[in-house]
């Protein structure tokens, strides 16, 4: 596994804009062929704006990547990261061109998904593969790594999040509180076509347990299709509007954004702003536990998910899940209703 033998490794991510007068194209990318009006996107902007136009999103990567490097290093391994994105600069077709030009003939894939779905995995294959093309011949072949969701590598600096949570709690109030765990919901007919929700259940509750607290919910936030399309549910705001009116016992609340991997703008936004304004009206008292982020053995995870490939090393997994490699035909997207026809 070194530079000698032409292979790396490539972080995927969704990307973000990194200036005001990005925020716009940006959603435009994102939300191309789904019909999404425009009132919306300039709704979806204001958070942006809110932090100055710049999404945590890309330093967030940029710590992660530098983390990794230096992991490398100590470890002896001559190996090059590189970084493409989906929907902003640096665009993963722009990566490969670039591994390409330095000669690299294959790459391992990182997505910044820890669970499958269509957009959180094979969306990610489809984007190797377009980019794969456009570079034609000599271009690297790319690996893309399993779901990680029950790995060891990101389960314990998960539960080492959530018990930091907890212990901001005086007293003997941690064992009281509410644990509640939030996704990014998707639309049910894309949910329908991955095993999504049954890996959040899964790492829910194998990180509820290592809390000693598996009392624990499953939320969802950050919707954003139509009113009329069904969404995966309950909606985090809606969960501690039924919270307040209807338990009778403690008013703490540590929410746990499991389903992402680091605090990026819908962590920073959606829990951090709204979630945490409705709790104070509602007179909740919120601790938003951190994401698993440039955490030491999230970093380590990485290359023991590459060793899978280069040493045959056996997959970690916990629970009662397997460990899940990508499958060609795995999380397909949802069937478009009748009449639609894709973006060019």
């Amino acid at each position: 596994m070194s530079r000698a033998m032409g292979e790396a490794i490539l972080i995927l991510s969704f990307g973000g804009p990194e200036k005001p007068e990005d925020v716009l194209p940006f959603l435009e990318n994102v939300t191309r062929g789904r019909g999404v009006p425009p009132e919306r996107l300039r709704e979806v902007a204001e958070h942006y704006y809110h932090f100055g136009g710049r999404s945590p999103i890309n330093d967030q990567n940029r710590a992660l990547i530098g983390a990794l490097r230096e992991h490398l290093n100590q470890r002896g391994l001559a190996l090059p990261v590189y970084w493409g994105n989906r929907n902003w600069h640096p665009f993963l077709a722009d990566t490969v061109r670039q591994m390409q030009a330095d000669g690299i003939r294959r790459a391992y894939a990182f997505a910044t998904s820890a669970f499958s779905s269509y957009s959180g995995c094979r969306q990610y294959r489809e984007d190797i593969a377009r980019a794969v093309a456009e570079a034609g011949q000599g271009a690297p072949e790319i690996i893309k790594l399993r779901a990680y969701f029950n790995h060891p590598g990101f389960l314990e600096p998960m539960t080492e999040r959530v018990r930091a949570a907890l212990a901001q709690l005086p007293g003997g109030a941690a064992a009281a509180a509410h644990l509640v765990f939030t996704a990014h919901s998707l639309p049910l007919a894309m949910a329908e076509t991955s095993d999504y929700v049954a890996q959040l259940e899964e790492a829910c509750r194998l990180v509820a347990e290592g809390c000693g607290h598996p009392r624990h919910a499953l939320v969802f936030q950050s919707r954003s299709g139509p009113p009329a399309q069904p969404w995966l549910e309950p909606d985090i705001l809606d969960w501690l509007r039924q919270l307040a009116a209807s338990s009778p016992g403690s008013r703490d609340v540590v929410v746990a954004p499991i389903g992402f991997v680091s605090d990026h703008m819908e962590v920073r936004y959606d829990l951090d702003e709204e979630a945490r304004l409705l709790a104070g009206q509602l007179d909740l008292r919120l601790i938003r536990a951190a994401t698993v982020g440039a955490h030491p053995r999230f970093v380590r995870m990485i290359v023991e998910l590459v060793e899978e490939h280069t040493r045959g090393a056996a997959p970690a997994a916990r629970g009662r899940l397997p460990p899940r490699s990508c499958r060609p035909d795995c999380c397909p997207p949802p069937a478009r209703p009748a009449g639609r026809r894709p973006a060019p």
